[in-house]
């Protein structure tokens, strides 16, 4: 069982390593969610992300005790960046292997470390069993990304900085995918102040460690879909399970619209690049999915290793889910005039067309007429509805 001074002896081996980002309080988040809202930005950190720490941690004292020749990771891509620097820091060799589906970006990261890339299955638990191939015929070593109690107390040692920073925290929420993050955290926390809550989040399409918390037992998922890659994970450690029943308050879930919401304000208020994965704790603060009311919460960003051609599709889903775009479908004369009077209406209301389509084929479509299928840029709900409603008034049926 790992104790204070495991995370205490892992943040003397990161302590010239890791940059120590002090927590910051937002304003902004707070005012949206009625607590006092704190950020640990581990996007900021080396390689982008908290994994960092723990590859570092696991690697550094397997060198200390000896015989580490070379090693072998699986991963999505932010583990497989820590292991990778943390090798080329002693010269030990790193095959990496990841899902087919790895965004270049932490592809082309990976490799600039010195490790070799081998891209294999469409999820991680795929990229995993490959690794375990490699590391029979190689002889490696294989460095887990969650279920090793040597990586858990490398990322544990956030929550020393979190306790430090913010001693009179009261809820620290974190993202979990395989789980040792949220495993390092939570017994790191608890055992030195088991006031404090922990609370884990995951996405709705990868809810692997919520279903395993209720039932009290592993319970893998069948499938994953989200837009969170990094906590995209069928099957939660044996060993980090143990830790979150332990030491976790409460698991909650959230959506891929509510995350790219999230991300899209962090970019807009914080300036900040935030992956999907990191950007679910303030997602699950945002949307009321924890009773945090007049607390001090620390939510964790976990990571920034996000696919810049990515970026853009993130954006527009966070647009349409804080109600900044409005898709909406209506009938219209098919006949000269009838679009200038339309975009007129939409002009007078401030709102602004940025995307349209016009389809006369639809087999329902009295002769004459046809649907026409818009994005209209608004300042909010309250504005697209104005819009629809001035629309409505003007003899217009809104579809959808």
């Amino acid at each position: 069982m790992l104790h204070v001074n495991d995370f205490q002896a892992a943040a003397g081996r990161l302590k010239n390593v890791i940059h120590n980002i002090p927590i910051s309080s937002s304003k902004t988040f707070s005012e949206m969610s009625g607590a006092e809202v704190y950020l640990k930005y581990e996007n900021q950190q080396k390689t982008g992300s908290f994994k960092v720490r723990g590859a570092y941690n696991k690697i550094m004292k397997r060198y200390e005790e000896g015989g580490l020749n070379a090693v072998v990771a699986s991963s999505a891509g932010n583990h497989a960046q820590g292991v990778a620097f943390a090798a080329s820091q002693i010269g030990v060799p790193a095959t990496i292997v990841m899902p087919r589906s790895t965004p270049i970006a932490k592809v082309s990261a990976t490799e600039g470390y010195g490790a070799k890339v081998v891209l294999h299955g469409a999820i991680y638990d795929e990229a995993y069993a490959k690794a375990c191939e490699i590391v029979e015929q190689e002889g490696a070593e294989f460095i887990h990304p969650f279920d090793d109690e040597d990586v858990m107390a490398g990322q544990g040692t956030i929550a020393l900085e979190i306790l430090s920073d913010l001693p009179t925290v009261d809820v620290v929420l974190v993202p979990a995918g395989g789980g040792g993050l949220i495993s390092g955290i939570s017994s790191c926390i608890k055992q030195i102040n088991p006031r404090i809550q922990i609370v884990g989040v995951q996405a709705e399409g990868a809810n692997a460690i919520v279903a395993s918390f209720h039932q009290e037992a592993i319970h893998p998922s069948s499938s994953v879909h989200t837009i969170a890659d990094g906590i995209a994970v069928k099957t939660p450690g044996q060993k980090t399970m143990g830790y979150i029943n332990q030491y976790v308050d409460q698991m909650v879930t959230v959506s891929d619209a509510e995350i790219a919401g999230a991300i899209l304000l962090l970019l807009e208020r914080t300036k900040q690049v935030v992956e999907p994965s990191g950007a679910a704790p303030l997602a699950a603060v945002l949307n009321h999915k924890v009773d945090i009311c007049g607390k001090k919460v620390c939510c964790v960003l976990s990571g920034g290793n996000i696919d810049v051609s990515f970026i853009h599709k993130v954006v527009e889903k966070g647009l349409v889910t804080r109600c900044r775009h409005l898709k909406f479908s209506t009938v219209m004369p098919d006949a000269p005039g009838s679009l200038e009077r339309f975009a007129h209406l939409v002009a007078e209301q401030n709102a602004n067309i940025i995307r349209f389509q016009h389809d006369r084929v639809q087999a329902d479509l009295d002769i004459g007429d046809a649907i026409i299928h818009v994005v209209c840029e608004v300042g909010g709900k309250e504005h697209g509805n104005r819009l629809l409603a001035a629309l409505r008034k003007a003899g217009y049926t809104i579809l959808a």
